[in-house]
Order: structure tokens, then sequence, then C-alpha cells
């Protein structure tokens, strides 16, 4: 592996206390008097809380961040001890789950001691985001709130979307050891295994590396190409001629990486190889247009004149890339129209992908964090001839 100092798992108070002091200054921008949280990263953003418990959906969780004094987190007393490990101060609870008031009471009254300036609660709303309690007890809390409860998602966005210097260093870590594994997988597999078998090594290899989870795992193989890239593995059998297409959203501490490899199995043919040429091109275009005050935009129609050269038939995936953190996909997206200024501190991938016949796609995928100068590679770049399996 390489020689990385890994980071220490969690963050310190004065992490979190940067983070919340500039969420409340974007806050006076978006006129909202708190923030309103309940899903698994925006709840971790703001207080390094963690628990596989997130799985069962039967107890919802919110914090409160209000413009003025601590955050408060209002959640079921089975989370409470490991709550108080984190930074926070203020935990109220109540005996979850109780489906005729499940923390609503609790939650109105903790939003309703918040001072009021704008009269505004900002919510998991709009897009890419989640609310995680039932819709009928949002809509009761909306009803008996003084405040209105407004889309607070461009506010958590404009938030998110610029990381820490600690974020991104747990960033890199887990694109460092996806793309150890990656380099390794040649040796470790074959022709005439299955999609389905390959995933299991990858996925053992990237977990003994220090991986947490792998949670995104399409393994998809095809003569010359794949006809998609987000579902799989099944149990194909790998065959000579095929292109393998493996991309992994892995995890290190919540921090996900996101980024694919292309591989031969055998010998493949040429038209699959001038392709796939051509999106390596097309990366090294993206990762340079993607540099502070160029805008989404600049960066799609960078890597999408190669891509049109090349002889694309189409590209189904609506857009060549996007933002990368506690979330698998993040925003913004290098999509015509999406016009997000690029600043310093962001992390996204460089995400160029066509389909050359019908049914044959080729896709490229590279990580990385904006610098004041331009871009950071945070994976090891991807061979620019594909790897041979044999």
């Amino acid at each position: 592996m390489n020689n990385l100092k890994i980071p220490h798992r969690g963050f310190s108070s004065k992490e979190f206390e940067t983070r919340v002091e500039r969420a409340r200054k974007i806050m006076h921008k978006h006129r909202l008097d708190a923030l309103l949280v309940s899903s698994p990263p925006n709840v971790r953003y703001f207080t390094g809380f963690d628990s596989q418990f997130w799985e069962s959906p039967t107890r919802p969780w919110f914090v409160v961040v209000p413009l003025e004094g601590d955050p408060v987190a209002v959640i079921p007393e089975i989370g409470a001890p490991e709550m108080a490990l984190t930074w926070m101060k203020d935990i109220r609870t109540w005996p979850a789950p109780v489906p005729e008031d499940d923390g609503i009471s609790l939650l109105k009254s903790t939003i309703e001691s918040v001072a009021k300036r704008y009269g505004r609660i900002g919510a998991e709303m709009g897009r890419e985001m989640v609310v995680r309690m039932p819709v009928s007890d949002l809509l009761r809390l909306r009803d008996s709130l003084s405040s209105e409860i407004a889309d607070g998602t461009p506010c958590l966005w404009e938030i998110r979307m610029v990381k820490t210097a600690a974020e991104i260093n747990h960033i890199h870590h887990i694109c460092q050891i996806a793309s150890d594994a990656y380099e390794a997988l040649p040796s470790q597999i074959s022709i005439g295994e299955s999609e389905r078998e390959i995933a299991r090594k990858l996925r053992i290899d990237i977990a003994r590396r220090g991986a947490d989870a792998t949670p995104f795992l399409p393994v998809i193989s095809g003569p010359g190409g794949v006809p998609q890239i987000v579902c799989g593995p099944h149990d194909r059998i790998v065959q000579e001629g095929d292109v393998l297409f493996i991309d992994t959203g892995s995890t290190f501490d919540g921090y996900f990486c996101d980024f694919d490899r292309n591989y031969a199995i055998g010998n493949i043919c040429d038209e699959a190889r001038r392709v796939h040429e051509a999106l390596w091109l097309a990366t090294e275009a993206g990762i340079a247009a993607a540099v502070p005050g160029a805008t989404t935009d600049d960066v799609f129609r960078a890597m999408s004149k190669i891509i049109e050269e090349a002889g694309a038939i189409g590209n189904n995936v609506g857009r060549l890339g996007h933002g990368l953190g506690l979330q698998l996909t993040e925003p913004p997206s290098h999509r015509l129209g999406d016009g997000t200024i690029i600043v310093e501190n962001m992390v996204l991938t460089i995400e160029p992908g066509m389909e050359y016949a019908p049914g044959k796609m080729i896709v490229h995928e590279e990580n990385i964090a904006i610098t004041r100068d331009g871009s950071r590679l945070l994976t090891n770049r991807a061979p620019r001839e594909m790897p041979v399996i044999r």
C-alpha cells in the first residue's frame, strides 16, 4: 500500500466548531434561523455521530443547528450514550419508538427556543437530500411551528460542497486504498471467473487494506464494452474479448471514493482500445479544466469535445462527473446548465464516458481535489492502456 499516514478516525471538536461557524455565515446569507437535519450524512457532518442503527427506519433522529448557541441533538434515548462521545453538549432524548409522538413535541420545543431573526428553519427538502422522518410528522411539525419550514438544501450544499482539509485527507485515504486494490486485481483473477466472484475478491481486498465498507461495487463485463454501469455483478463468466468495468464507492470513516477501472480480458477489439484512449484523454482534459473560477459547464465542455470527436453515439449517464464526500454522489454535476463555479477545496469526480456502438459503453473516472492553483489527483491515475487479464 502507498506510504500515506492513516488519518485519525473522527474529528476534533475544533473541526466541528469550524464547520458550524462557517455554516452560520452561510445560513445568514440564506436568511435561516436554524438548520434542521435528519439524514445520516448531515447528522454526521455536524456532530460526528454514526451508527449501524441507521439501517433501522423505525426511529427518527434530529439535529438543530441554530444561528446562535450550541447545536442540539434531539434523538432516541437508545442513541444517547454514543452521541455523548461526540463534541455535542446539548442532547435531548425521548423513549422512541412512540409512533403517536416520535420526538415531534420535543423537536418543536427545541425549534421554538431558537432566537428568531428571519422566521425560517431550513430543512432537507431539495435535490439529493432526504428528510428522514414520516412525511405526516413533518407536516404536523410544520403546521404547529411559529416559524416557516423552508428548503434548506441550497444552504446545506453550499456548506458541504467545500471540504475541510481533514475531510479531503479522509477522501484521499480511501481513494488510495481502492487504487492499490485495483492495481493488484489483475494478478488475482483470470478468464473463466464470474463477475460475482471477481467482485467478492475485490471487496475482500479493499476491506483488508483498511476500508470500512464498500456499499457500491458494480462489476460488469461485455464484448468490447459494457451495456450499463450501475447494476451488477451478475453470474456472467468473463470471456476472451470482454471489457471488464469495475466501479467502487468504498468508505473510510464515512467518506467515499468513487472511481472506476477498465480491464481487457485477453485480446479486445481495436475499436475498444481506441475509445479507451479517447476517454483517457478526455479525463486529462477534464482534470485540466477543473480550476478555481471555472464552471462545471466548462469542465463538461472540455471532456465532451474529445468524446464527440471520438464518435460517440450516446451517453445515458447524463453528466460527466459530480461532487464527492459523505455521499457517493453529491452536487455539483458536470453538465450543461449546472453552472456551479468551482472553488478551492471542492472534491469532484471527472467521469467521461461514451457509447460507441449499440450496447458497448466505456467509462473513465478519477477523483480530484481543487487547489488554489488547479486540481490534485486523489486517486492513482488509471493506466493509459487497459491492464490485460488472461
